[in-house]
């Protein structure tokens, strides 16, 4: 199922959205998307809507440097054990919303990511059981302040502006996320271009890892890192990160009016 988050003439509604190209449509969910969910018969042809980000997260939780070849840009080793950071869920924000950005830093970068949706309230999952408590999977923006990330020598200002966690376009729920490419685009030049079996940490061990020191709630995010070739962005700009499988995720970026 592909579930997303509209906003339509009557309201903001959970949807599961089928079909492809201009004939999608959006068909409204009661109440919300976790275990099986029931429709109100309500829809709308997705042109007609407004995408919103796919989930209400009460944590986003990062990985950092997960993959080899970004470790190395970066100018660090890559990590024996996962390495997590969280972000606000203030700072989540929908398809063609704007990132916004903060005019105390001059080095804002993009980094496109896998992001996995939990489906179900879980604590100390074994790497066995992690795909159990999958919801599914959408595509994420990590958008990162350098210097700030320089400078504070800690990632919670860098990482935790508003609009700094774009999330879309929509949640995929029955999808074998091990090896997808993922690719990212600035104004359609290709900046970013891996797969997901290059992850240094997998799914599962990443699950494992996080569960063992928090609970896990239904539409917490967990991002799974970015892999190579994360630059800067600047006003005017668009970014657009594609992973396979799932779809695009496009936004502009902005200055801070």
């Amino acid at each position: 199922m592909r579930l997303g988050r509209i906003a339509s003439p009557d309201g903001v509604a959970f949807v599961s959205i089928e079909g492809e190209g201009d004939e999608r449509t959006a068909k409204e969910i009661a109440e919300h998307p976790f275990g099986t969910p029931t429709f109100t018969g309500r829809s709308w042809p997705l042109a007609d809507v407004r995408l919103l980000a796919p989930i209400l997260a009460s944590k986003v939780i990062a990985i950092g440097k997960n993959y080899a070849a970004h470790a190395a840009e970066m100018g660090g080793e890559a990590p024996k054990d996962p390495v997590i950071f969280l972000k606000p869920n203030t700072s989540i924000v929908g398809p063609g919303a704007p990132i916004v950005l903060p005019p105390t830093s001059d080095e804002v970068h993009f980094e496109g990511e896998l992001a996995i949706v939990i489906g179900r309230p879980c604590k100390d999952v074994p790497a066995a059981k992690a795909l159990d408590v999958i919801l599914g999977y959408t595509v994420a923006n990590d958008v990162s302040a350098r210097d700030h990330q320089r400078n504070d020598g800690q990632w919670t200002r860098a990482k935790g502006h508003d609009t700094f966690c774009p999330l879309g376009p929509w949640i995929e729920t029955n999808l074998d996320a091990s090896d997808l490419e993922i690719k990212t685009e600035v104004d359609g030049e290709v900046k970013q271009l891996s797969r997901t079996s290059l992850l240094l940490h997998d799914i599962p061990k990443i699950i494992e890892w996080i569960s063992a020191v928090m609970t896990l709630l239904p539409g917490d995010v967990i991002l799974t890192g970015t892999p190579e070739g994360v630059g800067p962005i600047t006003a005017g700009q668009a970014v657009s990160i594609t992973v396979e499988g799932i779809g695009t995720l496009t936004n502009p970026v902005a200055a801070k009016s």
